[in-house]
């Protein structure tokens, strides 16, 4: 991509819960630059052994934190909150800050709360709205985020323990939350259906829990600047962005309601009829994203940013090939294309069918350019579960 710098601010390191062990900073910028990444978020400045890997790798400089070799970071974090407000609430959200001087003030200040030391993305009995108001008495500067917001376990708007509206979750600092996050199960067109979420930035991260490119950036915002960390707030907080790059939302573990244990899903509609109930063990579904985002909408606008659709490459390839995504066939094939076109984002939005099919077959080299229009149908996933891409009416699994 000629124009924008792609981001992807919201990952983890091998600090949190269920992520990989290798996860360093080494290799989160090498597989970042393989995949196209301009900018990564540090992730999980709260705990203390990785910040000090951040202290002692990288250097800070208006804002940004730079690698010997140049790759830029800025310092990020996910915090959960649990509380009870009405009733239980479990809510998680990004933080981004400007400096190693204001982390260190975030992290004195959740010291006062309880710990943070056992793991990359610590608990605390806080509410929304306090957090919100105790960080911008640290630094107007500290981002706020609320992270993959329909997630039914952990969004602010989400089925299981969230809220009906940002204002109900984060009362007298709802106007200092500039910008959402959309997670893999929805997408800025699903979002734009609610207007509170109109008047906001919509951001799309990729969560990831791991530095493979399959999960790195599989989604990301495009800035138009990064040079400094007021660059990239100021473009969050007025909405500058350029847009997003997007899963289909149908992949996202949470996009369709159902139970995992009973090998059952259904669509919003289904539902319905079934009075929420799954027929299988008569409990209560798990209600999805498009269930919740159809519940609250109250609009039909449509975003004015760009928005890719696209699945990750070793995907595309595994699809091609009947494999899996980290099989050795898959491998030699996705290396073949990145010696030859550089970045995996290239190879997705910009090289030329005619090229691709000078280094690959045909009926790869066709894939791709599906892929790019937006057009691979996925059965939808649910309640934990990835969903399916559908190529010639047969499925096959994403992992």
């Amino acid at each position: 991509m000629e124009n924008g710098i792609i981001a992807d601010l919201h990952i983890h390191s091998r600090f949190s819960r269920a992520c990989s062990k290798y996860i360093n900073l080494e290799n989160l910028e090498k597989w970042a630059r393989i995949r196209g990444i301009d900018l990564l978020g540090t992730s999980d400045f709260t705990h203390p052994e990785w910040l000090k890997e951040i202290k002692q790798n990288l250097q800070e400089k208006n804002g940004i934190l730079y690698s010997k070799s140049g790759f830029k970071f800025v310092l990020s974090g996910e915090i959960s909150l649990v509380f009870s407000q009405g009733k239980g609430r479990r809510v998680h959200l990004l933080m981004l800050a400007p400096s190693i001087e204001i982390v260190d003030k975030i992290n004195s200040y959740l010291d006062k709360k309880g710990r943070r030391d056992y793991d990359g993305r610590p608990i605390f009995g806080i509410s929304c709205e306090n957090f919100v108001k105790d960080m911008k008495e640290i630094s107007e500067k500290i981002e706020i985020i609320p992270a993959h917001i329909w997630t039914p376990w952990f969004g602010v708007l989400g089925s299981k323990s969230g809220f009906n509206s940002l204002k109900e979750a984060f009362g007298s600092q709802a106007d200092k939350i500039y910008a959402i996050e959309t997670g893999i199960s929805s997408n800025p067109q699903m979002n734009m259906k609610i207007k509170e979420i109109q008047k906001k930035t919509i951001l799309s991260f990729s969560d990831s829990h791991s530095f493979w490119p399959w999960r790195l950036g599989r989604e990301a915002t495009i800035f138009s600047k990064a040079d400094s960390y007021d660059e990239i707030i100021d473009e969050i907080r007025q909405n500058k962005i350029i847009g997003t790059i997007e899963v289909n939302p149908a992949y996202g573990i949470y996009h369709f309601d159902g139970h995992r244990g009973c090998n059952f899903s259904c669509s919003p509609e289904e539902t319905k009829k079934l009075k929420s109930i799954c027929p299988i063990c008569q409990k209560p579904l798990t209600i999805g994203v498009e269930n919740r985002v159809e519940e609250l909408a109250d609009s039909n606008e449509q975003p004015k940013k760009i928005i890719y659709d696209i699945l990750p490459l070793h995907e595309i390839i595994a699809l091609s090939i009947d494999s899996s995504l980290n099989s050795k066939k898959t491998w030699e094939i996705y290396n073949k294309l990145i010696q030859e076109f550089k970045t995996e984002f290239n190879i997705l939005l910009d090289v030329e069918k005619e090229k691709l099919a000078r280094v690959v077959d045909d009926k790869l080299a066709e894939l791709i350019i599906t892929n790019r229009k937006g057009k691979i149908k996925v059965k939808p996933g649910y309640d934990g579960l990835y969903g399916e891409a559908v190529l010639e009416e047969k499925q096959t699994k994403l992992v």
